[in-house]
């Protein structure tokens, strides 16, 4: 038959496993797979046998503490980093690295990531974590002391901490509630019910005792327990019931600002046709392995204010809402898989070309941590960022999805996907009965946009405005596109053609938006394309629902261009279709300025490297020596408060019984085996014995007479009587290991083991 210790043990290990495994499923809707629950559930095993073994060898809190950072470092390898790991087990130097790092910086990464998130980008840190610190905290209140309830403080510490680095819609609210309150209930009880020095007098029945009344005590403590079950079950239910709904649960992700800002940087399609005018030769990147019909994104515009097409904060999922790179990107996607590898050669800027639906973005060389950590990624538009800035030598490698193009049979029937797009502002007047006489009687959708970018293809010329070209003013603000519907040509080149397209689209109620990057043109071979300015494109974009996004090119064919005799001459405009546009929009030469400049202030900060270089380490090892150096801080602060307390009560006598009460729990934390509510007598004997002090047993005598005799003791007396306790104390130290004095002083033995101190106790 198991004994009630083995049996009480066992009690305390189940429960304790099952509250901390309500919190770890808690993660479910943050992570992406089952791999939190290795990494949960590894932790729980770790830190409860951490606590077990400190519990069994009576070590405090000084050696629980090393066994779990050297766990932390150990484990962390195999159950949060295994990717860093060597046969992802064996932790390398990278894996401390991201380890002591990710103890930092991990909780900010998984609350300006998307969830679901990856596993495997150091987001699994912050479960691991968590549930290593919460098991040892839990597992060792549970199984040092007597009241067990102490144990509920951390593990519900560790349940609210989930909840608020989780998501708004919880995993199962419900039965999490449920269990929950039920295994801390049905815990508590039986702790209570098991523990033989629950009362003072135990009463075994007698031979004689009356059956009935026996069978009447279990019969009500049954209904006890269940009441109590019950009480337990309700008030789960009712708390998760209350949690449950999206709009009442209040999570971190919720009010936690992105760092990146993408709206702060100027639209590139601004600086559309200073590409075409100073970098028609110039190669701007280079990427390897596009094939047929692929294109290559730079940014994604969806939100026009009458000056500017930019993106916005608001329609299908917000084309300023970047987050960080991480390895699971566009989860939806369909398509081909692909690879690209992307060299930056002149391209300036912040925005990062890519192509396809991105799954995961890796960068080389020098700048390659610099890079990934600020680089963001928009899943909505499929363009990426990165606040460094590109230079030339910037290499990455872009694994994608490239979706298959349906064609204009399968889009038929097909209706427009039922996204809310941005309101446009500015918008010219006249502009909805063009697009209305554009559409003339196309009734399908793919129908109308094809007439739109039909007519607009067909009917429009094609120039750059540049030396010897017909004239086209650049920039695609109002007047712009006023004087582009209303002179005797419709003219300009990508950038007009493919704002006019998505505003006329807008007034028909066709989801669309703008996209400026680059394409091979037709007859160039796939494989490696070098982007230049002679080769930079817009299209648009519209959504069709079960498709998605689908690119139209409105614009003409370059080698259509107008006939000079019905052209109007640039030297004679008309002055109600051709005035300039206003200053703000033609900054053609904007964004490359601002990064040109950018760079410049950079590079006239030669400290600033340095300072981070040094102010990083600086302010990890500091953090590090305050966690090491915190519970000797504590620990010293509270008995240091104790102490004080007891010098200077307010009765002689007291002050020389709380002499007393400092040398024993001096000699508890030393690790004597000082029995709870022992006399003074038996105390000295067992100082005496295991410390090797024999002055306490005439200290023992000297405190009884001092504290029972008549009259109360002088100050001199109390001053003496603790000269002596110094002195014992000293020599007890003196006796033991370095190691074991430290031990001793963040013990929790003198604080936790209570015993019933008398004011004016004695032999008895």
């Amino acid at each position: 038959m198991m004994s009630p210790r083995r049996r009480r043990l066992v009690l305390d290990l189940v429960a304790i496993a099952l509250l901390l495994a309500v919190a770890i499923v808690g993660f479910g809707p943050t992570f992406d797979g089952g791999a939190y629950l290795i990494a949960g559930f590894g932790a729980l095993v770790i830190g409860v046998g951490i606590a077990w073994l400190c519990a069994r060898r009576r070590w405090g809190v000084l050696p629980a503490a090393g066994l779990t950072v050297a766990a932390y470092f150990i484990f962390g390898g195999a159950l949060a980093l295994p990717q860093t790991a060597l046969f992802g087990v064996i932790p390398t130097l990278e894996t401390w690295t991201q380890l002591a790092l990710g103890s930092v910086q991990s909780w900010k990464r998984l609350l300006t990531t998307v969830a679901p998130v990856a596993p495997y980008d150091g987001h699994l840190i912050v479960p691991f974590l968590l549930t290593l610190v919460a098991s040892v905290l839990t597992a060792s209140l549970a199984l040092r002391l007597r009241q067990a309830a102490w144990a509920l403080i951390p593990v519900t510490a560790f349940l609210v901490t989930q909840i608020l680095l989780g998501m708004t819609e919880p995993a199962i609210p419900v039965l999490q509630g449920v269990v929950f309150a039920v295994v801390a209930s049905v815990w508590l009880a039986l702790r209570q019910a098991w523990d033989p020095d629950n009362a003072a007098v135990r009463i075994e029945p007698s031979a004689t005792s009356d059956a009935a009344t026996l069978r009447h005590t279990r019969l009500r403590r049954l209904i006890s327990g269940t009441a109590v079950v019950a009480v337990a079950v309700g008030a789960g239910v009712a708390t998760a019931a209350v949690a449950s709904p999206p709009s009442t649960r209040y999570v971190l992700r919720d009010i936690v600002i992105p760092p990146f800002d993408v709206k702060q940087y100027p639209s590139p399609l601004q600086g559309f046709r200073g590409l075409v005018r100073d970098d028609a030769e110039t190669p701007l990147f280079t990427v390897q392995g596009l094939p047929d019909g692929g294109r290559i994104r730079l940014a994604t515009m969806d939100a026009y204010n009458g000056i500017v097409f930019n993106v916005s904060d608001e329609g299908a999922g917000s084309s300023s809402s970047f987050t960080p790179l991480r390895s699971n990107m566009s989860p939806d996607a369909e398509g081909v898989p692909g690879q690209l590898q992307f060299e930056i050669d002149e391209l300036r800027g912040v925005w990062l070309p890519d192509a396809g639906a991105v799954r995961s973005i890796e960068f080389e060389g020098e700048r390659a941590d610099e890079l990934r950590r600020t680089a963001h990624y928009n899943d909505a538009t499929g363009t990426a960022a990165v606040t460094a800035g590109l230079a030339p030598g910037t290499t990455y490698t872009v694994d994608t999805v490239f979706p298959v193009l349906p064609s204009d049979q399968a889009l038929a029937d097909v209706p427009f996907a039922p996204v809310k797009m941005p309101k446009q502002e500015g918008i010219p007047d006249g502009l909805s009965q063009i697009a209305t006489d554009a559409v003339g009687d196309a009734e399908t959708p793919i129908k109308q946009v094809q007439a739109l970018a039909n007519w607009l293809s067909t009917d429009g010329y094609f120039s750059h405005g540049l030396e010897d070209d017909p004239y086209s003013p650049s920039g695609h603000g109002a007047a712009r596109i006023t004087s582009f519907f209303g002179g005797d040509e419709i003219i300009g080149d990508d950038e007009q053609y493919a704002v006019a397209m998505a505003l006329l689209s807008a007034q028909l109620g066709i989801p669309a938006r703008v996209v400026m990057g680059w394409h091979p043109d037709e007859g160039d071979t796939a494989g490696e394309f070098t982007a230049t300015g002679d080769n930079v494109h817009a299209w648009v974009e519209v959504a069709f629902e079960g498709y998605g996004w689908i690119p139209f090119d409105p614009t003409p064919d370059e080698d259509n261009e107008p006939n000079e005799q019905t052209t109007t001459p640039r030297a004679n405009p008309k002055p109600q279709v051709l005035q300039p546009p206003p200053p703000a929009q033609e900054p053609a030469e904007l964004p490359p300025a601002i990064a040109n400049d950018r760079d410049q202030e950079e590079e006239d900060d030669p400290g600033f490297d340095w300072i981070g270089a040094i102010l990083a380490p600086v302010g990890i090892g500091i953090g590090v020596l305050a966690i090491i150096f915190a519970p000797f801080v504590i620990m010293g602060a509270v008995k240091t408060a104790r102490r004080t307390r007891r010098r200077n009560a307010d009765k002689p006598a007291d002050r020389i019984s709380g002499g007393w009460d400092e040398l024993i729990d001096r000699a508890v934390d030393l690790n004597a085996p000082v029995a709870s509510g022992a006399t003074r007598t038996e105390s000295a004997q067992v100082v005496a014995a295991t410390m090797e002090q024999p002055d306490v047993t005439s200290l023992a005598t000297s405190a009884d007479a001092r504290v029972f005799g008549p009259g109360e003791p002088t100050p001199e007396d109390v001053d003496a009587f603790w000269r002596e306790v110094d002195a014992i104390v000293v020599g007890m130290s003196g006796r033991v290991s370095v190691w074991r004095r430290l031990r001793a002083r963040l013990s929790l033995r003198s604080l936790l083991r209570g015993r019933t101190r008398r004011t004016r106790g004695g032999d008895a």
